[in-house]
């Protein structure tokens, strides 16, 4: 498949850290609708994060690049012990936060961008993956067979869903669908979720903006991330799916195959 015009991609990449081996691949296109681009990625061996930044051409690209900057200090050569990878990480999303505060934008609009993705970390000695979001980008996991959203939104609808008062189908029409509540920057509280979950055998990490789920159900995601094929082209199937279905939005996705030493990767 050949690339969007506009699109920005990664080869597939291999890494082992911690005892787990990875592969991963990245891609990022503007979609149909937006002229700019203001999504960002930052992969590394057991590092896969995404941030989708708001605020106009140039405050949300800034935004974006701002976070993913200061969470690339948190990288090291192998996995720290969950609790202080954690602190870490919130320390470095409040200097993001105040960054991006600080952003001018020729817009008038107030900066800002959601966070998403994993690092690899141990709890009591086992590899981990220490998940973190902040805003409405998801990171999701097919594992033995089960596909879960491992994140929750941080937006109006997630909050009406939570009360009852929509169902999962009901918010993904409702016009209030792309209110976050909250985020770094945007005049909101940085106050990211993490949960820490233990790695798998085998298993696939989906970490994606909302350019994605806002275009496809998790069913559709689900399929995709089910079929044979290698990474790379199960990433170009993600956005060409998210595309064909409008394309309203920036669409970026990192799709990371991830195996633990007692598991051949066979690759």
């Amino acid at each position: 498949m050949t690339a969007e015009a506009g699109e920005a991609r990664s080869e597939i990449v291999y890494g082992v850290q911690g005892g787990v081996s990875m592969k991963w691949v990245a891609i990022s296109n503007p979609g149909r609708v937006r002229m700019t681009n203001e999504d960002g990625a930052l992969t590394g061996p057991g590092m896969f994060l995404l941030a989708d930044g708001m605020g106009g051409h140039d405050a949300g690209e800034v935004a974006s690049a701002a976070a993913l900057e200061a969470l690339a200090e948190v990288f090291g050569p192998e996995p720290a012990d969950a609790q202080v990878v954690m602190e870490q990480v919130v320390d470095r999303l409040r200097d993001a936060h105040a960054a991006i505060e600080a952003i001018d934008s020729e817009t008038g609009k107030r900066a800002g961008t959601t966070v998403t993705g994993v690092l690899l970390t141990t709890y009591e000695g086992v590899p981990h993956w220490l998940v973190v979001n902040i805003g409405d980008s998801r990171t999701y996991r097919l594992a033995e067979g089960y596909f879960e959203q491992l994140t929750v939104d941080h937006s109006q609808v997630q909050e009406l869903i939570n009360g009852g008062f929509l169902s999962p189908e009901q918010a993904r029409v409702d016009p209030r669908r792309n209110v976050i509540t909250r985020a770094l920057g945007a005049g909101m509280e940085p106050d990211a979720d993490f949960w820490i979950v233990p790695a798998q055998p085998r298993e696939k990490l989906l970490v994606c903006s909302d350019g994605l789920n806002g275009e496809l159900t998790d069913d559709e995601i689900r399929q995709i991330l089910e079929s044979d094929v290698p990474i790379d082209e199960c990433a170009d199937q993600l956005v060409a799916a998210a595309l064909n279905a409008g394309g309203r939005d920036n669409v970026t996705v990192i799709v990371v195959d991830a195996t633990t030493e007692d598991t051949d990767p066979d690759w």
